[in-house]
């Protein structure tokens, strides 16, 4: 993210730092919704032979354990961005998730509103987690 400049959220006690992670966590979120996906095709242990170790471990609990983290975040970004702005979440989506630019958004609010209720996203995610 070279070329895109920090928000300040000082008002809301949240750092540049902070705000950092909390960005990077959101821009995993088509790569999440995509592992859900994969997750829906039907698949199996694999057994070549060899010896893999001795860790005693069910794999369908670990995807299922995974699958459940993986909505969990995915419904913790959406229902976030419902409640920053329920009438513009989905283009609030797509500026947080994507980085598609205010410019390329079809928003009916003005630049100054869009990104008062991006910085509400953000103070309201960062409560959450």
């Amino acid at each position: 993210m070279p070329n895109k400049k920090d928000i300040v959220l000082d008002e809301f006690d949240i750092s540049k730092f902070r705000y950092r992670e909390l960005l990077n966590f959101c821009m995993q979120y088509e790569e999440k919704k995509n592992k859900v996906k994969e997750f829906c095709h039907i698949s199996a242990v694999k057994y070549s032979g060899m010896p893999k170790g001795n860790k005693i471990g069910d794999p369908t609990a670990d995807k299922a354990d995974l699958l459940l983290r993986l909505k969990a975040d995915i419904e913790l970004i959406e229902q976030t961005a419902i409640e920053a702005d329920g009438e513009i979440y989905s283009q609030l989506l797509d500026n947080i998730t994507k980085g598609v630019s205010y410019l390329h958004l079809d928003v009916p609010y003005s630049r100054a509103s869009f990104y008062r209720k991006r910085k509400k996203f953000f103070y309201l995610l960062s409560l959450k987690r």
